[in-house]
């Protein structure tokens, strides 16, 4: 794991989204289209912000959400519809979004997205997040459906329950996140650095974040 602290949140934003951009434009010149996994929240907000402003060919990018919420992409809680708002704009307009969401059953819609997505791949570039029970992506400590995720051969996306969540969501699978040519975790706050610290010591199905960080850049700020 390569640990990059920061001393304040703001300087981190600005800082990782000239790390993404660098990555997007060396995926483009390694082939014709980029792939770019990204999670929803708030946190990553400000990178997104920045990422939209810069000139980049986003009409060769492929965005696409890490996890979602089983909505469609007008709901609120939709990470579709928060990457449009805060990413898909400006000179990012221009970039492909490829939802996982479809009027279909989670298992049905989660085959069919995959099938979409398994001739992208790899991942180019992957920026994934950690919650203080050392989830990431919707990879839940507890989930019945962890271990299929977790698995070396599991589907490019997993149907997966979240502890307490109102709908069902999909995931994609460890193994696809931790393909990524690039991939970073975005971390704020000294909650999440002790449960950094945690999950370094415990199995992938304790702390899923762990499934990642052997290839990972973590970069943190308070």
């Amino acid at each position: 794991m390569d640990f990059i602290e920061y001393s304040d949140a703001d300087m981190m934003m600005l800082s990782l989204a000239r790390i993404l951009s660098r990555d997007l434009r060396e995926a483009l010149l390694r082939r014709d289209r980029a792939l770019f996994a990204v999670p929803g929240g708030t946190t990553p907000g400000p990178v997104f912000d920045m990422l939209s402003a810069v000139d980049i060919d986003w009409d060769r990018v492929d965005v696409v959400p890490g996890d979602e919420r089983w909505l469609p992409e007008d709901h609120p809680r939709s990470n579709a519809g928060q990457l449009r708002a805060r990413l898909l704009r400006g000179k990012a307009s221009a970039a492909h979004l490829l939802p996982l969401w479809r009027d279909l059953p989670p298992a049905e819609g989660a085959a069919l997205t995959a099938a979409d997505l398994e001739p992208l791949l790899p991942i180019d570039v992957a920026l994934v997040g950690m919650g203080a029970d050392m989830h990431t992506a919707s990879m839940f400590p507890g989930a019945p459906e962890l271990a299929l995720a977790l698995a070396n051969d599991a589907p490019v996306i997993v149907p997966i329950t979240a502890p307490d969540a109102p709908e069902p969501r999909v995931t994609m699978s460890a193994r696809v996140l931790k393909g990524a040519f690039a991939l970073h975790v975005l971390i704020v706050g000294a909650e999440k650095r002790e449960a950094l610290e945690r999950a370094q010591k415990l199995s992938p199905t304790e702390a899923p974040i762990n499934a990642l960080l052997s290839k990972a850049s973590v970069h943190w700020a308070p």
